[in-house]
């Protein structure tokens, strides 16, 4: 196999089917066991099998039976020869919801590398997509 953005670029699509089948496993699949993630909330994950068990924990309760929509991969890129860059996008639904919300709508910026013949996600870092009205409608919210 070769190095193409093509096939770098299919990675976040295989994370949005590993979801939807709540399987933590097969959404890190691509990641190398020391990569490390951001979450949304500014949580970091060093190690691909923190990853799992927090994603396993959130399957099993909060998250469990949603889904992942309206994925789109915004641009990949090669940035140096084994190295590349993949940003995404990605809705949430919850059970029961046939339209996601405006404000559960993600982001994911993927850095790859070039290992054992494929490529490997060694940094994710993944944030909420907000308009800066609800910016500011959640920073007038008062402080619990």
């Amino acid at each position: 196999m070769e190095q193409a953005v093509e096939a770098m670029s299919t990675i976040p699509f295989r994370m949005y089917e590993a979801w939807n089948r709540g399987d933590a496993s097969g959404f890190f699949a691509d990641f190398a066991e020391d990569a490390l993630s951001v979450e949304l909330e500014g949580t970091v994950y060093r190690n691909r099998a923190d990853m799992i068990a927090a994603q396993e924990a959130l399957f099993d309760t909060a998250l469990k039976g949603s889904q992942l929509v309206n994925g789109e991969v915004v641009f990949a890129r090669i940035i140096s020869p084994g190295v590349g860059v993949v940003h995404s996008r990605v809705g949430l639904l919850m059970p029961g919801e046939s339209e996601r919300p405006s404000t559960r709508f993600s982001m994911q910026l993927f850095v790859a590398v070039w290992q054992n013949e494929r490529w490997t996600v060694v940094t994710l870092e993944n944030a909420r997509m907000l308009s800066l009205e609800t910016m500011q409608a959640l920073e007038s919210l008062p402080v619990a």
